[in-house]
């Protein structure tokens, strides 16, 4: 737990001082959009691992 607190806490830090506002916005949003496609390839790759899809 202590270490996901670590993660959000840089996250958040690094963009404190960022300008102009709508950059931070853009990278924000493009953070979360890799982690969620992240999240999807690991899911991929672990339905496969489980259903024995021969890679």
């Amino acid at each position: 737990m202590g270490t996901l607190l670590n993660f959000r806490n840089l996250y958040v830090d690094s963009f404190n001082e960022c300008k102009p506002g709508f950059a931070v916005t853009i990278l924000k949003a493009y953070s979360v959009f890799c982690g969620i496609l992240l999240a999807m390839a690991v899911y991929a790759f672990m339905y496969r691992v489980i259903t024995g899809f021969d890679f």
